[in-house]
């Protein structure tokens, strides 16, 4: 597993200086099909490099772009959620750089997912027309324009937790919105789960984590291996 530069290719889109990102390898040899990881809102944490991990283990060449690289969480996060609001800005090129070194990578076969997580879900969603072949968005809040974001849209596969107080009924309104655009999809619920629930432990500051259990944000391992499950099949029927 290898920290990559993105700093110049980032420059030729107007993203991040400088840009970093984690690059997991699948074992054995390539090329594979590739993704693009965005992580939650508290950053690209160890719980982010351990999903990166995890999908180069199914075979994926796993790139996971940092975007809070300029200055970290604190610094990062405000303009991040307003260029999330926006639907443009920085974060937005930092994801096609990601993409970008991956098409031209020789370890990659030219098949590239997204993949994203909280606040990585919304990108995910809100990148699915820039040429990514398959998305899948984990508890990741929806576009108020939700209609014509899906518009040409590549295939998702989207998990929700019933116990998400923070995203009730985002699950029926994507179901209903990729069906009336004809776009293929796997879209989950499930009922045990809050926010945050396919991760193996808490993050983010550890005096706000008994927060965070109360708020039922945290791991659910009753649910989540099913939802990686789903996840992996939707990719390997999609980026192969």
């Amino acid at each position: 597993m290898t920290e990559i530069d993105l700093t110049q290719q980032a420059a030729q889109f107007g993203g991040s200086q400088p840009l970093r990102g984690y690059l997991a390898t699948p074992p054995g040899e390539g090329p594979w099909p590739g993704l693009v990881m965005i992580h939650e809102i508290m950053g690209l944490e160890p719980m982010m490099l351990r999903h990166a991990d995890r999908m180069a283990q199914s075979g994926y060449l796993t790139l996971a772009v940092d975007l809070f690289s300029a200055g970290g969480p604190r610094r990062c996060l405000v303009s991040t959620m307003r260029a999330l609001n926006k639907r443009e800005g920085r974060p937005f090129a930092d994801i096609e750089t990601a993409r970008t070194w991956l098409t031209t990578s020789p370890d990659c076969t030219g098949k590239i997912g997204v993949i994203g997580f909280c606040m990585g879900g919304a990108f995910a969603l809100l990148t699915t027309t820039t040429g990514f072949a398959a998305a899948s968005t984990n508890y990741g809040p929806l576009p108020r324009d939700l209609d014509t974001t899906l518009t040409g849209s590549c295939p998702i596969v989207a998990t929700y937790g019933a116990r998400d107080r923070t995203l009730r009924n985002a699950a029926p309104k994507l179901e209903s919105a990729l069906t009336k655009a004809n776009i293929p999809h796997d879209v989950k619920e499930y009922a045990t789960a809050g926010h945050a629930f396919l991760n193996e432990e808490l993050s983010g500051p550890r005096l706000l984590r008994p927060l965070l259990r109360v708020a039922g944000i945290g791991p659910d391992p009753t649910s989540a291996p099913d939802a990686w499950h789903r996840i992996t099949t939707f990719f390997a029927h999609h980026l192969h």
